[in-house]
């Protein structure tokens, strides 16, 4: 009998447990199928979904510059000292040299060698003139950061640095976060870190004095700019709420242009010293070196591809969904019956493919279920508390414009009409189609009318009763045991 018990309470318990999981799947969905065929009324035909390519280190597709261009170590030769000992100066530097060259790639390639492999300047040889180095990362691609930027030292941590960010492939440059010692005296900047940043604030840029340490935290070689701590203000500490994020990526627009880059600057502007007062009777001491940047990312592809190739030194996106371009960015030819729009994070897990339709049946408001599957599936999209920061702004009541498919878009699959109100799915209501219909009927978005799969099993309160009382059955019987013995 005890065998049998624990076994019922197992079951239960994990009944239970599946109950309420219900109501926080365990994963949002990685967005990495663009069609699958499904069964329908018609007969099979094509269920289309929002799809995104997977991550992939980035480095492996970027091209790297150096501003001014001779600023290598190795011509002419050199020899460099190291920063804590001015007396040690056996590192020689020659561009000649396969053993002694420092050149960019360096930066870029596998790590875990012995000896560490970098890139190093020329030193600080024309002090008191700052030593001042622009290095350029490209990819001729729109990319979206999904890690934190990582810069691996080999020397000491530069004193002064900025990182510069791109979306118009170098035309102009905007700075993501400032490093020094000091930030007040490099920038006039209070110095913060990404801790202090809000879901107000998030977009801020900020001066922090975390990773310039000089030569006596030598331990400590790498810089940051922290991705997933921003993703982790919209999506929870460890990340778990990702709905809440994709619902932030999905209707602000300046919140999807701050992780989208084609083009990095990493601005070094002043070297590791170590001390207050630079030695200009030992200049070799001063320089820097660089033996790993890692930069995580995907394709920009407007979630309609899955994949990102990488052909003649350039990546383009494998567009679905009727598009086409670099990054998906317009239909086809034959496929402009209605406007492109990029596909939508929005309901999770499926989201919304936009596909662009043939152009020979016209503009239609609402998405084809049969290539959508959102009025087939009872799935109801998580509510969102979008930011009312200025500098993450999403709905504003002065402006006239209620979406435009670019800075605020419908959700659930609803489209934007003439710019000033959403066609909502039957399944939908509200400004942005963001309320289940259900939750205005009666018994709510679980009642029995609502189309809405009940939680099971059914009665949550009753198996928890039903637990307790098997637990004290079991218990009754144990104190029995000994008296058997």
């Amino acid at each position: 009998m005890r065998f049998h018990l624990a076994l019922t309470l197992q079951a239960l318990w994990t009944g239970v447990c599946q109950a309420a999981m219900q109501h926080y799947p365990a994963a949002w969905g990685h967005y990495d199928v663009c069609k699958s065929q499904v069964y329908s009324e018609e007969g099979l035909t094509w269920d289309y979904m929002a799809c995104q390519p997977e991550a992939a280190d980035m480095t492996q597709y970027l091209k790297v510059t150096l501003d001014p261009p001779n600023i290598t170590c190795g011509d002419p030769p050199e020899t460099y000292c190291a920063l804590e000992n001015p007396y040690m100066c056996n590192n020689e530097c020659d561009a000649t040299t396969d053993e002694l060259a420092h050149p960019p790639e360096l930066m870029f390639d596998t790590e875990g060698r012995n000896p560490t492999t970098f890139w190093q300047s020329t030193s600080w040889k024309k002090y008191p003139k700052a030593l001042l180095v622009n290095i350029t990362l490209s990819w001729n691609k729109t990319i979206e950061l999904t890690d934190d930027i990582v810069l691996t030292f080999e020397s000491g941590r530069p004193e002064q640095m900025v990182l510069e960010k791109s979306l118009d492939y170098g035309r102009s440059w905007q700075p993501y976060q400032f490093y020094a010692t000091d930030c007040l005296d490099a920038f006039t900047m209070e110095p913060k870190t990404v801790q202090d940043l809000t879901q107000h604030t998030l977009l801020d840029i900020i001066c922090t004095e975390d990773y310039s340490r000089g030569y006596v935290w030598k331990n400590d070689k790498t810089v940051r700019f922290e991705i997933k701590d921003r993703f982790a203000l919209f999506a929870g500490p460890r990340l778990h709420n990702m709905a809440s994020l994709y619902g932030q990526l999905d209707t602000t627009k300046n919140l999807r242009d701050f992780f989208t880059i084609t083009d990095l600057r990493v601005r070094l502007l002043r070297p590791a010293t170590g001390a207050t007062m630079v030695d200009e009777n030992n200049l070799s001491r001063y320089f820097y070196a660089i033996s790993d940047i890692k930069v995580q990312g995907r394709c920009k592809c407007n979630l309609h591809a899955n994949s990102c190739v990488y052909d003649k030194e350039k990546l383009s996106c494998e567009c679905e969904h009727n598009t086409t371009g670099p990054d998906c960015g317009r239909c086809k030819k034959s496929y402009q019956g209605r406007a492109w729009s990029a596909g939508s994070y929005l309901p999770i897990p499926k989201g919304t493919a936009n596909t662009c339709i043939p152009s020979n049946i016209g503009p239609v408001i609402r998405q084809n279920v049969s290539s959508l599957g959102v009025a087939n599936r009872k799935e109801v999209a998580p509510q969102v508390a979008l930011s009312t920061a200025p500098s993450v702004h999403v709905a504003n009541s002065k402006r006239a414009r209620v979406c435009d498919n670019e800075l605020l878009r419908c959700q659930n699959g609803g489209v934007c009409v003439n710019n000033v109100r959403c066609s909502c799915p039957s399944d939908y209501s509200g400004l942005l189609c963001e309320n289940p219909r259900c939750e205005s009927e009666l018994g709510g978005c679980r009642g029995p009318d609502s189309g809405q799969a009940p939680l099971t099993p059914a009665s949550l309160p009753g198996l928890l009763l039903l637990l307790l009382l098997l637990g004290s059955a079991l218990l009754r019987e144990a104190s029995c045991w000994p008296a058997l013995l």
